[in-house]
């Protein structure tokens, strides 16, 4: 088992590059690479001796980016379908920058950092620094639906920060917040 995994490790960076050209974000050939490693540590068993281990892993490596592509292919299309949905029943609106700046509660600068994701950076730029979310989303390379629906979501759980932080003073917005 150790000799496996030594071997593995010994061929890291040449594993490293084959995930890379195919996904483009560091941070996502890194995520792969662990869970495919993990993956081949649980199935070592299962390794023939006639197969070469290098053949061997990357088959588990190519398995490993063909189900990051279908996840990532199935979050498009539950976007796409909330977006449609909220936007046909009307739930989706996006409320006027001053309507915001002018209800938020003092706690906010504070709760911002928490929020997960790059949902603080949508928060940051859109909401409180008035870019343009068409322009946001060509930077983030997503298209304008993509980008609808995460800003919502970033609201959503803003909201639901503030909710816990700040109490019943958040649902009517603060002015004259007293909770911080």
């Amino acid at each position: 088992m150790n000799g496996i995994i030594q071997h593995l490790l010994e061929n890291e960076s040449a594993f490293r590059n084959f995930v890379r050209r195919r996904v483009d974000e560091e941070t996502l050939v890194d995520d792969i690479l662990q869970q495919s490693l993990a993956r081949a540590v649980a199935h070592a068993h299962s390794l023939n001796n006639q197969e070469s281990l290098l053949a061997w892993f990357y088959r588990i490596l190519r398995h490993a980016v063909a189900d990051y592509y279908r996840a990532r292919g199935a979050e498009v299309r539950r976007n796409q379908a909330f977006l449609e949905e909220s936007t046909i029943s009307g739930t989706l609106q996006e409320p006027a920058l001053d309507e915001i700046q002018a209800t938020a509660c003092a706690c906010l600068h504070d709760l911002i950092p928490s929020l997960r994701g790059n949902y603080a950076d949508l928060i940051k730029r859109i909401d409180l620094g008035g870019e343009s979310p068409e322009q946001v989303a060509k930077e983030l390379k997503i298209s304008r639906n993509n980008l609808t629906v995460r800003l919502h979501r970033a609201r959503q759980s803003l909201r639901a920060s503030l909710e816990d932080a700040c109490g019943i003073c958040s649902k009517h917005g603060c002015l004259n917040c007293a909770c911080g």
